[in-house]
């Protein structure tokens, strides 16, 4: 019997898991409080999200974005509602 296709499945499966395990560990990010002046280094925003009122208030907002180096980050930073924008 030849062992070599069972050993070579075995090390592909191997491989798929590892890399599906690295890429489930970059989005455990915990979101750092933005303070003025910081610098942030975004390369690409991934997404922008807020609580939803109805009332015009500063309210916390997130964004998630992949950094120059790659790396994925999340920041909460204080910002006026999008309420505010239809008030007179």
């Amino acid at each position: 019997m030849n062992i070599r296709p069972f050993l070579l499945t075995t090390v592909l499966a191997c491989t798929a898991f590892a890399g599906l395990a690295q890429a489930n560990d970059t989005t455990t990010t915990k979101a750092v409080p933005y303070t003025y002046g910081m610098p942030l280094n975004v390369a690409k925003v991934v997404s922008m999200s807020e609580q939803p009122t109805k009332a015009c208030k500063v309210i916390d907002a997130d964004m998630k974005y992949i950094d120059t180096n790659g790396k994925p980050e999340e920041i909460t930073y204080r910002k006026m509602s999008d309420a505010c924008d239809f008030q007179n």
